[in-house]
């Protein structure tokens, strides 16, 4: 077994107190490769920013869960040379089950998420249950999810969102004992967070989205006073990347996000964990394809992953310090 406290991680208990305290929430940027987690790193440090670094089945998978454990390992000794020793956590982002939390949890995981939220309640709680109850022994925190959020991301997808119930939320994590809870509010995985139906268009076309539910999170917040609380599928999709995706010979229509001064609003309440991966993604892919067709004649992976790693930095260091609020809390 490999503890993460090994590896010079942290949970996220102490983190998440200070960031409720504080009026902030902590990014959690997803990452699959070399250059994401470069830029993430590189962004947080110069931020003086706390980060969760979130890896999905999915990321484990494609790129093979020793390899990202090192990488992790690495992170903390890159900022560590950047200057910061910034608090930084590994956390696995909907861990479909108990074996799949567990196997994380023995290799240097710091942190687990447990989605039963497409279970019936009570199958929800047994789950979550026993993977806190493992969790715990090793002081690893665990974020467990009620209701359920729509779109597609990676292995997890629903057609619809289902807000979750504040009644059942003082039920759920007394008898499960999590650290965290993710909640549904109106956020959705993927670059389409709603359907065109759903918005309202600008005269150029552009999708406005319907306002997230901060009476829900508000209820959820009286039954839960102090509570940590989790918004997951809140990339903002950024139009300037869609535009350049597209000018590129992308296609993405009906692109759509979450509103940046809607998250800062979330941040300063009890939500002190703020998921982004699609927005990576698009700031990833906007890059790559403007620099191969701007220099045609490349072929050098660094060529082309170079800016696009600068393009990830500079995005990653807006949502620290523009929208989440978490910049210069490192070292609180």
């Amino acid at each position: 077994m490999v503890n993460y406290k090994d590896l010079g991680l942290v949970n996220t208990r102490d983190m998440f107190a200070k960031a409720m305290k504080g009026g902030y929430a902590i990014p959690a940027f997803n990452f699959n490769n070399m250059e994401q987690m470069q830029a993430i790193i590189m962004a947080c440090v110069e931020a003086k920013s706390p980060v969760i670094l979130q890896v999905s089945k999915g990321a484990r998978a494609y790129a093979n869960a020793n390899i990202l454990r090192n990488m992790a390992r690495g992170a903390v000794e890159y900022a560590h040379e950047l200057g910061c020793d910034i608090p930084i956590v590994l956390h696995l982002d909907h861990g479909p089950n108990f074996e799949v939390a567990k196997d994380c949890i023995d290799n240097g995981f710091s942190s687990v998420m447990i989605d039963g939220s497409a279970l019936p309640y009570d199958e929800n709680v047994a789950v979550t249950k026993k993977v806190v109850e493992y969790a715990h022994k090793y002081d690893v925190t665990v974020e467990a999810e009620l209701g359920v959020l729509g779109g597609v991301e990676d292995e997890v997808s629903a057609e619809e969102s289902k807000y979750t119930k504040p009644e059942e939320v003082i039920d759920f994590t007394s008898k499960t004992g999590c650290d965290s809870l993710a909640i549904s509010i109106g956020t959705s995985h993927g670059r389409c967070k709603f359907t065109p139906a759903q918005c309202t268009r600008t005269p150029d076309g552009v999708l406005i989205p319907p306002p997230l539910a901060f009476d829900v999170l508000a209820a959820i917040e009286q039954k839960l006073p102090g509570f940590p609380i989790v918004l997951h599928g809140s990339s903002s999709v950024p139009v300037e990347y869609v535009k350049i995706i597209e000018q590129y010979g992308g296609k993405i229509p009906d692109s759509v996000g979450i509103p940046e001064e809607q998250l800062r609003k979330a941040a300063k309440s009890a939500v002190c964990k703020i998921n982004i991966d699609s927005d990576g993604r698009l700031a990833m892919t906007a890059a790559i394809r403007r620099h191969l067709a701007e220099h045609p004649g490349d072929f050098d992976p660094r060529q082309y992953l170079t800016p696009a790693r600068e393009e990830l930095k500079k995005m990653y260091m807006h949502k620290c310090v523009n929208v989440l609020g978490s910049a210069g809390h490192a070292l609180d």
